[in-house]
């Protein structure tokens, strides 16, 4: 049995504690590293090791890839972001007409004043009153 001396050691496994997964775990779900990045910074070995550890242990669902709410899922031409943008823009005028005409018949029907009554003809500070 010859060895050269370019061959690497054999690795050998490691267990962790449960409360340095934990730590782990916890660091990654607060935001300060990717689960990538925890594996290089704690010499954790395995490729996968740090995601299993969050799937089992972790408060947020790790099942499935991140993908943020208010990015779109698949890249949008120019043209596609536009008309999605317009009718979110459409969908939003009129909820926002719904919604004033909501106030407007809770002021007309139950006098509720919930417009706000702005200061005409004042900069906005309230007025000195005279002893």
């Amino acid at each position: 049995m010859t060895t050269s001396s370019n061959q690497r050691p054999k690795r050998t496994q490691r267990d962790y504690t449960l409360a340095f997964k934990l730590g782990v775990v916890e660091r990654v779900e607060k935001g300060e590293f990717s689960y990538k990045q925890a594996q290089a910074h704690f010499g954790i070995q395995g490729r996968s090791t740090v995601l299993v550890w969050l799937r089992k242990h972790g408060r947020l669902d790790w099942s499935k890839p991140f993908q943020h709410p208010l990015m779109p899922s698949s890249k949008e031409t120019p043209a596609e972001k536009i008309k999605r943008l317009e009718r979110e823009l459409a969908d939003e005028k009129l909820r926002n007409k719904i919604l004033n005409g909501m106030v407007d018949i809770m002021d007309n029907e139950y006098g509720a004043g919930l417009r706000k009554k702005y200061l005409s003809g004042t900069s906005g500070k309230p007025k000195k009153e005279k002893k």
